[in-house]
């Protein structure tokens, strides 16, 4: 099995009652092309969630090329491949990155966790249903590119966060990304993330630029959630290993994280799980409060 299967195959692994647990909201941050700051703003955007009183857990959703760990300056003590390799649990490798919010890290190097067998898919929804942490949002950082890993998570996930800044290759990468999740697995809800924007009123143009070309082209619905500004503060952040709203809350990035993150907490909360990885994501959680 491929990753493209991993959505259908999670939905088929999860049996019996979901549980009378709220359903996680689960999001997908994607960018399409690599260097659009993608992985800093699922990791900021993860803090300042967990700020609002969510609890959270961020997914490296980069199963084979993992930078999680190190965009924070976090010393894993395991990652999944030990896990698979039966040494570890997913609790052991749970790095608690701010109050409220936990990393799972994935692995680096391990090329063979992007080939997973449907054997091992199973084995690792067993492995969340061992999770004793309690969750109500997962943030996955998908890789980069638009690979069947990239495009399962995305539409395994309630919602899916487009993250694109104004350069060429990035609005055409992010097109695409879209048109994929759009015409080959009927995704049609996105959330536009303008990064690196020079002030609010040019991330607004940049919306609308892919607006223009989208909605021309496919039936889709496009919103705008907001912008990062080019804050060399958190470029500092980023050479420090520590998240902006960590090392710099008061700087215009962080209060643009901040932003987005009160923006999704006032999304409606789920009333069931869609399907895919909610259904096995609500099934930990019900798991997890009832071993309590």
């Amino acid at each position: 099995m491929v990753a493209s299967d991993l959505a259908l195959d999670v939905t088929e692994n999860v049996s019996g009652n979901p549980g009378s647990c709220q359903p996680v909201q689960v999001m997908a941050v994607t960018g399409g092309k690599g260097g659009v700051g993608k992985s800093s703003i699922a990791v900021n955007l993860s803090i300042e969630l967990g700020r609002t009183g969510r609890n959270v857990l961020l997914l490296d959703g980069d199963l084979g090329m993992a930078n999680i760990d190190v965009l924070c300056g976090l010393k894993p003590t395991g990652t999944l491949a030990e896990v698979f390799s039966g040494a570890l649990r997913l609790d052991d490798i749970l790095i608690r990155l701010d109050d409220n919010v936990s990393v799972l890290p994935a692995a680096s190097g391990a090329a063979a966790m992007t080939g997973m067998t449907a054997a091992e898919y199973g084995g690792l929804i067993q492995y969340f249903s061992e999770l004793r942490a309690p969750i109500d949002t997962m943030v996955i950082d998908t890789p980069a590119g638009i690979s069947s890993q990239v495009t399962s998570f995305c539409r395994a996930a309630r919602e899916v966060l487009v993250v694109v800044c104004d350069e060429p290759t990035s609005i055409t990468d992010a097109y695409a990304m879209i048109k994929v999740l759009r015409t080959e697995y009927q995704v049609k809800r996105f959330n536009v993330i303008v990064n690196r924007a020079r002030s609010s009123q040019h991330g607004v143009e940049l919306f609308e630029k892919i607006v223009r070309v989208a909605e021309k082209n496919m039936e889709v619905m496009l919103s705008y959630l907001g912008c990062i500004p080019d804050d060399p503060q958190l470029k500092q952040g980023v050479w420090e290993q520590s998240p902006v709203v960590v090392s710099y809350p008061r700087s215009r990035a962080s209060l643009a994280f901040q932003k987005l993150a009160k923006k999704i907490d006032g999304w409606p909360e789920p009333t069931q799980p869609i399907g895919h990885l909610e259904f096995f994501v609500e099934r930990l959680v019900s798991y997890g409060t009832s071993a309590r």
